[in-house]
């Protein structure tokens, strides 16, 4: 497992991500002086937000069903704990942003290669009435049955596992 939002898992049989990218601001308040360089006031943190970017390859890792997923839990409006697979809590996160490009496609229109980006944005983490839940989302069945999936698919192809 790289990482989980909530109840997906980013990992190849999912949404395996080339690259992560975060940035982090802080909010200070200018007040124009004359005569003077402004002055400025800390206000507190200001908007903290996570790029996931990948490419996936449905015939070997995680398809359109996996990014369709990540559109559910964003539909919901809900924030959901970011776990790192080494433990590390990043707080709680709202999916904001769900990008796709598909190409290289199947005679069926089905795409080879899939292109994504993701947005996350940190919310307050004492918001739990923010906190997305399995009941209000339906992944946990739906992530278990897209990861039987992909290892029949595996199987099938004769690729080994992970």
């Amino acid at each position: 497992m790289m990482m989980a939002l909530g109840l997906f898992v980013f990992d190849v049989p999912t949404a395996a991500y080339q690259e992560l990218q975060r940035s982090t601001n802080w909010r200070h308040a200018m007040q124009n002086r004359v005569g003077q360089r402004p002055a400025y006031q800390y206000l507190g943190p200001g908007e903290d937000t996570i790029r996931l970017s990948g490419v996936l390859m449905p015939e070997f890792t995680g398809g359109r069903v996996s990014l369709d997923l990540i559109r559910v839990m964003a539909e919901g409006g809900r924030a959901w704990p970011l776990v790192e697979g080494t433990g590390r809590i990043y707080g709680l996160w709202a999916v904001t942003r769900v990008d796709e490009t598909d190409s290289v496609f199947f005679r069926d229109g089905v795409p080879r290669r899939i292109d994504f980006e993701l947005a996350l944005t940190r919310v307050d983490d004492d918001r739990i009435d923010l906190l997305g839940t399995a009941a209000n989302a339906g992944l946990g069945a739906v992530t278990r049955a897209m990861s039987r999936t992909a290892n029949r698919v595996r199987d099938r192809l004769e690729i080994p596992r992970p």
